[in-house]
């Protein structure tokens, strides 16, 4: 080979390690979560193995019991129906710089709202039943992670912290009233609301045994996702999350973007709730506190905070809360085995947050 071949071909080989390095670059936000979920798996297995079960039967059980069978997927959808709307409760402040945690808060006194006001309007034409059970489910979510917002817009209130303090006052509300002035007197061993009906539950979508949340969801991340990433609020709260100052002084009204964003993130987690009410259980009472809201903010997380990611993680997460009863029914392991699951995501997730931008993308490109 001549040197001016070899000279011809440096400036490529150059080129060429320099796309390695921003294709790890652009991957980062993809390959980080995935390594986050393989070392949580393995973790997970770890912790199996210590039970004394296979931790490789253990994960293909659980892949049977959330997408093994068209029942075992229907259950998974149906898991993940409320986690897209809670997720979302997460997702969105986060757009604004805003660490809101307070999905279980809204997603509870939503559902205690909904039920409320449908057993308020007994006698009412079904469609006007559930009209106002879900504005009101979306008005009382608004309201209340909005609340969180106003705090820190207005007097510099740490947002996750009154969200979660927030979460506690809303289930001790819930429990105040479906125990005392909403109780029905007939629910003796589960104190609940009066039921709202059979006639007015809302239906399974067609051909699948699943409720109408799943679309709702669905939808609400798509709108979600087209009003954060091709929109001028989108792109005003983007600047608020990246430097308020600086936002302020481009003439953006901060206060106003947090207050919009928390209740619009609200009203998703009350209308999760209003769906609770709605579709499954027909009445509120402690069945609501099923950690949802805590769910979706591992799902926000590990979407990344982004709304269409949202929609297959939803499917992951509610395809594990699925298999919990499989996996006690086949190892006789608890059914809350696979919160243990969640429990290591969330933290290996939250740890591997330092890894962006840390990575030598460019030293691993020249050694390739």
């Amino acid at each position: 080979m001549s040197p001016s071949a070899a000279v011809g071909e440096a400036p490529n080989a150059s080129r060429a390690r320099v796309d390695w390095a921003e294709l790890g670059a652009r991957l980062e936000p993809f390959l980080i979560p995935i390594f986050a979920l393989l070392v949580s798996l393995a973790l997970f297995g770890a912790f199996v193995a210590l039970a004394g079960q296979p931790p490789l039967e253990v994960y293909y059980q659980m892949y049977r019991g959330a997408f093994g069978t068209w029942f075992s997927f229907q259950n998974t959808l149906q898991r993940a129906s409320p986690l897209l709307l809670t997720a979302l409760c997460t997702a969105l402040p986060a757009r604004a710089g805003l660490i809101v945690i307070g999905g279980e808060g809204a997603f509870v006194m939503g559902g205690l709202a909904a039920g409320a006001t449908g057993v308020a309007m007994a006698g009412s034409p079904r469609g006007v039943i559930l009209g106002a059970m879900f504005t009101a489910g979306a008005l009382v979510g608004a309201l209340w992670i909005g609340f969180c917002g106003f705090l820190r817009a207005r007097r510099r209130v740490n947002e996750t912290i009154a969200s979660l303090l927030l979460t506690y006052i809303g289930i001790a509300l819930l429990n105040h009233f479906v125990e005392g002035p909403l109780r029905d007197p007939e629910s003796l061993n589960k104190p609940s609301t009066r039921h709202i009906g059979e006639a007015n539950m809302l239906g399974s979508i067609p051909g699948l045994d699943v409720h109408w949340g799943l679309v709702a969801g669905v939808v609400a991340c798509l709108v979600a996702y087209v009003l954060m990433e091709r929109t001028v609020f989108g792109f005003s709260a983007a600047l608020v999350g990246g430097n308020a100052r600086a936002a302020k002084l481009s003439g953006v009204k901060v206060s106003e973007v947090i207050v919009i964003t928390c209740a619009l993130a609200g009203a998703a987690a009350g209308v999760a709730g209003s769906f609770e009410v709605a579709a499954v259980h027909g009445r509120a009472n402690a069945s609501l506190v099923a950690g949802y809201g805590y769910a979706g903010i591992l799902v926000s997380f590990l979407a990344r905070h982004n709304a269409l990611a949202i929609i297959p993680v939803s499917l992951f997460l509610g395809g594990i809360a699925a298999s919990g009863g499989l996996l006690q029914r086949v190892f006789g392991l608890p059914d809350a085995t696979v919160n243990v699951l969640q429990g290591i995501l969330f933290v290996v997730l939250i740890a591997s947050d330092t890894l962006y931008g840390r990575i030598p993308w460019r030293s691993l490109a020249g050694a390739r």
